[in-house]
């Protein structure tokens, strides 16, 4: 049995243009679906964070119209009180890349409150990915990407394709007029090779050992991609 490492972001809250703090953190579907996965196929998760603060859940993530309905946002809480991982994290700047098989970064806003700019963080993405490890990254976990540093200065995921929550979709959740910025913008100004899909619909893009998926609907996808390369 191998170790994932799951990071998450440790914020709680995204800061608008106006200097509003809109309640966020991770996407609850976009841990438990991977955390079912990789657990049901005898993985062992370890979770860490910026100072190994206890990652926050988005409220909204756990809503019966986001889930497809009570039934299934019920079954997604019970999942996520079963991930005992969560509430004891490690921090990100104690973690030994060499103890993990892969890593996974889930999204939620909160990723882009503190991981776009977190240093250790984006030390640790460099690593990962010259390593040839999986590295998979979800919906609004690319952000992240974003504080990775090569030793040239530049960026190393630039050139690499890969996804991410779209400009469309941060439209239509009715939130991309209040943002300071976009992550699609932000990822192509970095130098991606950034492929969009339809909103809302599953997409995954390998790219070597970096798998990323557009929305909550890829996680599911993205975690089988994984195992693959796993």
């Amino acid at each position: 049995m191998s170790k994932i490492l799951f990071v998450l972001s440790g914020a709680d809250h995204w800061t608008l243009a106006d200097g509003t703090e809109h309640p966020s953190g991770f996407w609850a579907e976009e841990a438990v679906a991977p955390y079912e996965a990789f657990t049901a196929a005898g993985h062992e998760v370890v979770v860490a964070t910026p100072g190994g603060v206890v990652p926050t859940v988005d409220r909204a993530s756990l809503a019966p119209e986001v889930n497809g309905g009570q039934e299934n946002a019920d079954r997604v809480a019970k999942a996520l009180a079963s991930f005992t991982a969560l509430r004891n994290p490690v921090a990100l700047a104690d973690v030994k890349l060499d103890e993990y098989a892969a890593v996974f970064y889930p999204g939620g806003h909160g990723p882009m409150e503190d991981l776009a700019v977190d240093a250790e963080s984006g030390r640790l993405l460099v690593d990962a990915l010259a390593s040839g490890r999986p590295l998979g990254v979800v919906c609004h976990g690319p952000a992240a990407l974003l504080a990775a540093r090569g030793d040239d200065g530049g960026n190393p995921f630039a050139g690499y394709r890969l996804t991410g929550f779209t400009n469309a979709e941060e439209i239509q959740g009715g939130l991309a007029d209040k943002a300071k910025w976009l992550l699609q913008d932000r990822l192509v100004e970095i130098g991606v090779r950034f492929e969009e899909g339809e909103p809302w619909a599953p997409k995954v893009v390998v790219d070597r050992n970096l798998v990323t998926g557009q929305n909550p609907a890829s996680s599911a996808p993205l975690a089988a991609e994984l195992l693959k390369l796993l």
